[in-house]
């Protein structure tokens, strides 16, 4: 009998060498879970998803000014240029440069009777694009007829800086040369913009 009470107990409990095994087994599933789930590289997918959100929310909003003005947002008259080749900051104070209204001016509420003002953004759009912590959007725009404006800006994360990469393979004819491998503000050397259209 007394054998059996010994190997009733023996099944009942895990040896140390067990309980050690599963501890180190669970460790390496842990780190390989954080390697899989960066946390650093998911935060800045999210910037980028916010800043390519924001793009196209300029954009449809330089495409709304133009198409009720017919000016771009950047002109204050039809005898302005209307390319924008210097791959200009959109928030910029003095973008446009020598025009009375900035582009923010042009698109947000009349805050000046100077500048028209068509509520094309809000106030609370603009406060987030001048934000210091904002990735600053750029514009380009080539002038020739039938070139797009493109509004672009700097990947934060590894799966943007890719999707910027493989399109600077092979870019749209207007496409600004800027974009590709020497994006303004860019945190390595040879980065790429994502651009949008």
């Amino acid at each position: 009998m007394k054998i059996k009470d010994l190997k009733v107990k023996i099944q009942r409990g895990f040896t140390m060498i067990e309980l050690l095994i599963v501890i180190a087994v669970l460790g390496v599933l842990a780190v390989a879970v954080l390697a899989t789930f960066n946390p650093i590289e998911q935060i800045n997918r999210g910037r980028d998803t916010s800043s390519r959100s924001d793009s196209e929310q300029l954009l449809s909003a330089i495409d709304r000014y133009n198409a009720n003005r017919g000016l771009w947002p950047w002109q204050d008259d039809d005898t302005e240029e209307d390319s924008v080749t210097d791959f200009v900051t959109a928030v910029s104070e003095d973008f446009p440069s020598g025009s009375t209204c900035s582009m923010v001016d042009n698109l947000g509420a009349e805050r000046d009777p100077a500048c028209p003002g068509t509520d094309e953004i809000k106030e609370s759009f603009i406060a987030r694009l001048t934000s210091t912590s904002h990735n600053d959007l750029h514009i380009y725009y080539g002038g020739d007829s039938g070139d797009s404006v493109y509004v672009c800006f700097n990947p934060q994360s590894k799966a943007f800086s890719q999707e910027a990469n493989i399109r600077c393979d092979s870019p749209p004819a207007d496409f600004p040369p800027e974009a590709c491998a020497n994006c303004p503000e860019s945190l390595g050397d040879n980065a790429s913009c994502v651009c949008l259209p």
